[in-house]
């Protein structure tokens, strides 16, 4: 697959690197070197890609996230020499969908590009693909979700654990089987990411997501995506 991946890093040399990988891989690479330039080139060329340094002049990576998921469900891949568990869960709250720390390998940064590049390729339309549960609605072949008729953004990270959670509606998913589904390699996974997307996901689909009735927690195991009956029913 030939992508358009824009690249944003503040240091020369790094953002060099990563542009001849990515150019080794048969993308085409741009880079910028500031949080502004970053937000002005995806609004002007629409990436299929954005790898994205955190700490950068004028505007810093995450206000860059935060900006840009608001606009776009383009996929954002996070550079930081930052490290805590925190501060990869408030890259994903913002709405990252992967995060590679610093020093990195090159060849694992262009692993981590070739997987979410796979998995935000749409294709044509598949007759008949849409997944019904309740007020949700999920289309896989159109990388479409609507709750209540209304259209959703989901990252390309919260739409794998959507999508999979729809096509087995009321299994108990663990949150190991959901890292193994929407990502397919460890990195920085933790069972707190796919709890971050979780609550992002009901902030999104539920009516009221301090109450969830879709996206439920099962105590002690996981989650699962139910229709909405039981809590129709409820006195």
């Amino acid at each position: 697959m030939c992508a358009h991946v824009l690249v944003a890093e503040d240091d020369g040399r790094q953002a060099e690197v990563v542009r001849r990988y990515l150019e080794n891989e048969g993308h085409t690479a741009f880079v910028v070197h500031d949080g502004r330039a970053a937000i002005d080139e995806v609004r002007r060329c629409r990436p299929d890609l954005l790898i994205l340094d955190v700490m950068m002049p004028k505007v810093d990576g995450l206000d860059v996230c935060r900006i840009l998921r608001r606009e776009t469900d383009l996929p954002v891949l996070m550079l930081t020499a930052r490290s805590s568990e925190d501060d990869l869960l408030l890259g994903l709250d913002l709405g990252a969908d992967d995060y590679l720390t610093k020093p990195y390998s090159p060849r694992e940064l262009m692993a981590r590009t070739r997987t979410l590049l796979r998995r935000t390729q749409r294709g044509p339309a598949v007759p008949d693909s849409t997944l019904r549960i309740g007020a949700v609605t999920v289309d896989p072949g159109r990388h479409l979700v609507t709750a209540e008729g209304r259209p959703v953004e989901c990252t390309p990270g919260e739409f794998e654990i959507l999508a999979a959670m729809a096509a087995q509606p009321d299994r108990v998913f663990t949150r190991q089987q959901l890292l193994e589904r929407t990502r397919g390699y460890e990195g920085y996974a933790t069972d707190r990411a796919i709890d971050t997307h979780v609550l992002n996901l009901r902030k999104k689909i539920e009516p009221d997501p301090r109450r969830p009735v879709y996206l439920l927690t099962v105590y002690g195991i996981g989650y699962k995506l139910t229709d909405g009956s039981a809590a129709s029913c409820a006195p």
